[in-house]
């Protein structure tokens, strides 16, 4: 099943993000910086976090992101391209990554590794790779005075930097190869990576496209383990911003009751009581685009978009949802003997919930 829609604006008021330390420009090397916090220059103070690498489904890059978006500037920092030797992955950043962040009006800094050690015990295998610090500084002081939108200082930067930046990143694993004595992967990729650019940022925005459709096509077809699912029922969606851009999707779930369509979005614990909170703060990103969907149809018939973030454990006894009364909510409490950091932010989550129109469900998975 089909679904488009469309996305004019963002309007989202997040309740669980993280308190973040502060750290002074002037001082940080983003190496040793957390994976979310603020940075402080003068009287400015921007939202920062740094993926660790341009692969959406590695280490929760959404809930670092999510933490920033109490901030009025968010910079996230991706790596352009992570090679960790032949024995192990290499990565690219992808269109759809990016434009997710412009969307969410997110800046990004396109960053690459300078220096990495050798890995310990696997051949052909590098560990704890460092950004080149001096361009992410510079970088943040460019945005700092930079009056556009994230969109287009994106768009700017893709244009503008990538075809340098890629030789960085490729000399950079040249460099490395020679220095630790590692071989890397073929730097065909990296140029055939390269060759999207020359025509510019369309060019590169038709090739991730067309992995994303291919990515969202296979993921069509799979359950993946952290899911517990009460129906099979997928469905692809496509959402176009009022530039006409798309943006592909999978839901894990859906229900269509009448004119109302549920987007699921699930969250699953075989082993904990709930679902961590860096799965939650995931599904949470997925909320507010789903929240902030206009003209949602199936096969050209309009349907309400009703967003759904499902949490589901093994361990748990009885159900609730956002929409049920104080008593049953402590109710669920009392019988899944919560303690109160997971009841403090549950009471949260459901605040999220009602401010910004979507449904929470928790119940056992079956």
């Amino acid at each position: 099943m089909q679904i488009k829609a469309k996305i004019t604006g963002i309007e989202y008021q997040p309740k669980l993000t993280s308190d973040l330390a502060k750290f002074d420009l002037q001082e940080i090397n983003i190496n040793d910086l957390p994976a979310n916090c603020l940075i402080t220059d003068d009287n400015f103070i921007f939202g920062l976090s740094k993926w660790v690498s341009p692969k959406r489904t590695r280490s929760y890059p959404y809930e670092r992101v999510y933490n920033t978006l109490g901030s009025s500037k968010r910079i996230t920092v991706i790596p352009i391209i992570k090679d960790e030797g032949l024995k192990g992955d290499r990565d690219y950043i992808q269109w759809d990554t990016v434009s997710l962040m412009s969307l969410l009006d997110v800046f990004v800094i396109f960053a690459y590794y300078q220096n990495a050690e050798k890995h310990p015990t696997r051949e052909n295998k590098i560990t704890n790779q460092k950004f080149d610090n001096q361009l992410i500084i510079d970088k943040i002081k460019e945005i700092k005075n930079y009056h556009s939108s994230a969109l287009h200082w994106n768009l700017k930067e893709i244009s503008e930097t990538f075809p340098d930046l890629i030789e960085k990143a490729k000399s950079s694993y040249q460099n490395l190869g020679k220095k630790l004595n590692v071989k890397f992967h073929s730097t065909e990729g990296i140029d055939k990576f390269a060759k999207q650019f020359v025509s510019g940022v369309n060019d590169f925005m038709e090739t991730s496209r067309q992995k994303a459709k291919e990515a969202q096509n296979r993921e069509m077809q799979t359950v993946q383990p952290k899911e517990a699912l009460s129906t099979l029922t997928k469905a692809t969606i496509t959402i176009e911003n009022y530039l006409g851009g798309k943006y592909y999707f999978t839901t894990d779930e859906i229900k269509i009751d009448n004119e109302k369509l549920y987007l699921i979005e699930a969250k699953h614990s075989r082993t904990s009581i709930l679902p961590s909170k860096g799965d939650i703060k995931d599904g949470l990103l997925k909320m507010i685009l789903y929240s902030n969907l206009k003209n949602v149809n199936i096969n050209d018939k309009e349907y309400q978009a009703i967003p759904v973030l499902k949490l589901t454990s093994t361990k748990l006894s009885g159900n609730i949802s956002s929409n049920s009364t104080k008593d049953e909510i402590q109710s669920f409490y009392d019988k899944n003997n919560l303690n109160k950091r997971q009841t403090e932010m549950l009471d949260n989550l459901f605040s999220e919930a009602e401010i910004n129109n979507f449904v929470v469900i928790i119940e056992k998975a079956e």
